[in-house]
């Protein structure tokens, strides 16, 4: 039975400042109803170097504010269509993280690294995050996109599920012709454990088929599977995937069941408006048609219900754009953009709606159990090329005011204090290490400059090369237990201290070119001899 279309509500945005660092694949981390954007367009500026960024959301109008990142927290890169979703210690903790998996760089490379990303503090002025990689070991994934992760919980067991996206042609199979295209990751189910960062892959004879951009739900110890497009078959699945993650004391096991009543669709929205109650939005249900009708899924303990619900009063240019795209913001809350026209001064303009489900149980969501995950696509419409930039968006937001400053927001011309954001600081009085200017210098650097911790006091982080260190003297302390002390503090701990003490040369003497000989004295009676000789 469908559900009236009072119970959703469709608000503009009028204005969003700095929409040119929004491009296809942002993510949207919310921290206790404060919405972070995640992945801007191109690599992080000075003005914010970690690239996360709060959204304040005020009388319709949409404004950004740099986030920070702890000085213990490892270097996170700005990653389209990454998979991601919630962590908790427990179903009673308040406190919750993000996992953050794979995505695309700006150089559109692929990670296959995971992350985990809490946020440690937070006031009107400043919010600072704690990212830590896993290291990860056994049946890692490949590096991907547009995939889902889900956290099961199973006889007191927690484990995270990896499943679906898509990545590079194999080197071994890539032609000069399709050097950068891209395939369907094998129908594999990954179970990782974060604690010990141990990998275990199954095959599952009912995934025959690779998906991406799909949606997953979780609850408990299920996932279900719904949607997602096909590159192999240029389909979009109908199916309805049930996985059943059992961890017993020894190995886990995976069970897959296809239920009826699946919907064909990929790249569409999912948003939780109470415990057991979500709501399905958007997406595409063909490569030139979107997907305008409304669903609510309903899960039980070992049951999924989808029943069709009225949508909203579309406006009549969300009805005739070619392409929309969006994301959940969570408490029942959507934000849908549609780019805007082309005769418009700033190419890259774009209208934004928020979508509201009414009947959201907000108070409810922060007990939640399940995990959503919903991915977005970079499927065009017309086209199914899927790296274009020019295709389908991404974008996030809350709905909610928050208490921030308009003098606080964000401008790229705008210099913030970098005493806090991690590898771009001051390390000394002579660092010349600029976000701008930098590249490169050992080996081991790939986007960050190397660093490392001086001992002295409380101990702070200095950059390598402003240490003058030369490669192997870096490897070694990296791997050494050992005390390092910068140049600043030689004169005040003993320890291993930098620059290294010169020996002088020893400078032999030169040879000669011509060797004189020692004159020998003559005696008296040889010079009376001689004196006679010649008289």
């Amino acid at each position: 039975m469908a559900q009236s279309a009072d119970d959703m509500s469709l608000q503009v945005v009028s204005t969003v400042s700095n929409s040119s660092l929004f491009q296809p694949g942002f993510s949207l981390l919310n921290f206790n109803g404060h919405v972070f954007l995640f992945g801007q367009k191109g690599w992080p500026k000075r003005s914010c170097p970690t690239g996360v960024f709060l959204l304040d959301v005020k009388e319709d109008k949409l404004k950004m504010k740099p986030a920070f990142f702890s000085k213990d927290s490892c270097y996170l890169p700005p990653l389209r269509y990454p998979a991601l979703c919630t962590l908790r210690s427990s179903v009673e903790a308040d406190e919750y993280r993000y996992i953050i998996h794979g995505g695309k760089t700006p150089n559109n490379d692929l990670s296959d690294k995971i992350y985990v990303m809490t946020s440690v503090s937070r006031n009107s002025k400043k919010t600072t995050f704690q990212c830590i990689e896993k290291d990860l070991s056994g049946d890692v994934p490949e590096a991907r996109y547009g995939h889902t992760i889900n956290v099961v919980h199973s006889q007191g067991k927690s484990m995270s599920v990896i499943f679906g996206g898509r990545s590079y042609t194999p080197l071994s199979q890539r032609t000069t012709e399709k050097w950068n295209s891209v395939v369907d990751c094998l129908p594999s189910v990954f179970l990782v454990d974060l604690e010990f960062g141990c990998c275990t892959s199954y095959i599952v004879p009912e995934l025959q088929d690779g998906l991406a951009f799909h949606v997953s739900v979780a609850r408990n110890d299920t996932i279900y599977i719904l949607g997602g497009h096909s590159l192999q078959n240029n389909t979009r699945s109908p199916s309805l995937y049930k996985l059943k993650i059992d961890l017993p004391l020894g190995s886990p096991a995976v069970t897959c069941t296809v239920l009826p009543g699946g919907i064909p669709v990929s790249s569409a929205i999912v948003t939780q408006t109470s415990d057991t109650e979500f709501v399905l939005l958007g997406g595409y249900q063909s490569d030139s048609q979107k997907r305008l009708v409304c669903n609510t899924i309903i899960l039980g303990d070992s049951k999924i219900e989808i029943v069709e619900r009225a949508s909203p009063d579309w406006t009549a240019d969300i009805k005739h754009c070619r392409i929309w795209f969006g994301c959940d913001m969570g408490k029942g809350s959507v934000l849908l953009g549609i780019p805007g026209a082309n005769k418009q001064l700033v190419s890259d303009a774009n209208y934004f709606y928020i979508l509201r489900c009414k009947r959201a149980e907000e108070d409810k969501v922060e007990e939640q159990i399940a995990q959503i995950c919903s991915q977005t696509s970079s499927e065009d419409p017309g086209d199914s090329t899927p790296f274009e930039d020019s295709e389908e968006f991404c974008f996030s937001a809350e709905a909610s005011s928050f208490s921030v400053d308009d003098t606080d927001t964000y401008n790229e011309d705008d210099e913030e204090d970098e005493s806090e954001t991690g590898y771009w600081i001051t390390c000394s009085a002579r660092c010349n290490i600029d976000i701008n200017t930098w590249v490169p210098f050992y080996s081991t650097e790939l986007n960050k400059p190397a660093m490392i911790l001086c001992s002295s006091g409380a101990g702070h982080w200095v950059h390598a090369q402003c240490m003058d260190l030369s490669e192997s003297m870096l490897l070694r302390l990296s791997g050494a237990n050992v005390k390092y002390f910068c140049n600043e503090h030689i004169d005040l701990d003993k320890g291993l201290q930098t620059p290294k003490k010169v020996v002088p040369l020893k400078k032999q003497a030169m040879k000669p070119l011509c060797k004189k000989k020692s004159m020998k004295l003559t005696t008296p009676a040889k010079k009376s001899f001689l004196r006679r000789l010649f008289d």
